[in-house]
């Protein structure tokens, strides 16, 4: 089945991204704008992506959905996508692309599949398109089929099999590492600071792990305006961990780390606007800051 029509619900960061590079591949890009915000509104629009009103529009017109949202929005979405195949008999494929747990996303599947909808398990790794990377689409069930035309579209698909949750699996195995190691570097830069050692610390590092301290000093400031994006994130890695026998603890912790991130004043920055030059230090200092303040970072 030649895909024509391919929705992006909804288009942030990277779906904005991967609907513009879908489109700049010959494919007609839409969406539902529809109780969105501005800032979402301004990314779909430049990135060439069509508004088609409600999701009942968009789920008749889509022969793909690819959602793409916060994970703690995922159940909810495909619940509303679901409503609407009821009340417009009509069914389409429905890929779900967050990061989300196996077990999450067979609950999702369950949604879809119930109201007549195609249903495919994905998980994406990799930055957006817009800047510039082909981000890697792990997806997995027995129609995951039909992501395979969209392989080397501006993204690259990888078609993992049969199974529901392998495409979610690897992905919360993958960030377990990435998003994980920064709430780590955070973690021990924090307690660093609250006991006075971040300039003798810092010269270890210089001399003993320089490839880290690199890490540290580049990618830290940036996390704040995405923190309450992977706040759900972790919490699903720890679930997945939990459901194989694995320790869940690792990424609660990490959960916390990026409740407290969320509570900075960096948090109100977007990742178009947010500051890269910024020290690492100031954002620990703003995290040591709410430590001492008392502030709750679980719910």
């Amino acid at each position: 089945m030649p895909l024509k029509t391919i929705a992006i619900y909804s288009p942030g960061d990277m779906g904005s991204g991967v609907g513009g590079a879908l489109g700049e591949n010959g494919y007609d890009v839409i969406t539902s704008l529809d109780n969105r915000s501005a800032r979402t509104k301004e990314l779909a629009q430049s990135s060439g992506i069509r508004d088609v009103g409600s999701i009942d529009n968009m789920v008749t017109r889509a022969d793909l959905i690819l959602c793409i949202m916060v994970p703690s929005q995922a159940v909810a979405a495909a619940e509303r996508v679901a409503e609407s195949m009821r009340s417009t008999g009509v069914t389409t494929f429905y890929a779900d692309c967050n990061a989300v747990s196996p077990k999450t996303t067979r609950a999702i599947g369950d949604i879809i599949t119930e109201a007549g909808g195609t249903y495919i398990d994905g998980g994406i790794i990799g930055g957006s398109p817009k800047r510039g990377q082909a981000p890697r689409f792990y997806v997995s069930g027995p129609n995951a089929w039909a992501m395979n035309e969209l392989d080397g579209k501006g993204i690259a698909v990888r078609n993992m099999g049969g199974e529901i949750g392998h495409g979610s699996g690897i992905k919360m195995c993958y960030a377990a590492l990435t998003k994980g190691t920064s709430t780590l570097h955070i973690a021990l830069l924090a307690a660093a600071e609250a006991m006075g050692l971040s300039d003798q610390l810092r010269a270890e590092f210089q001399s003993s792990q320089p490839n880290a301290l690199k890490q540290m000093d580049t990618g830290i400031s940036s996390l704040p305006p995405n923190a309450h994006r992977w706040i759900g994130e972790m919490e699903e890695i720890s679930a997945t961990f939990e459901q194989v026998g694995v320790t869940p603890f690792f990424h609660q912790g990490a959960a916390e780390i990026y409740r407290l991130l969320g509570q900075t004043s960096f948090a109100s920055e977007t990742p178009e606007t947010v500051d890269k030059g910024r020290p690492t230090s100031e954002t620990i200092k703003a995290v040591v800051d709410l430590i001492d303040a008392g502030v709750a970072t679980r719910d």
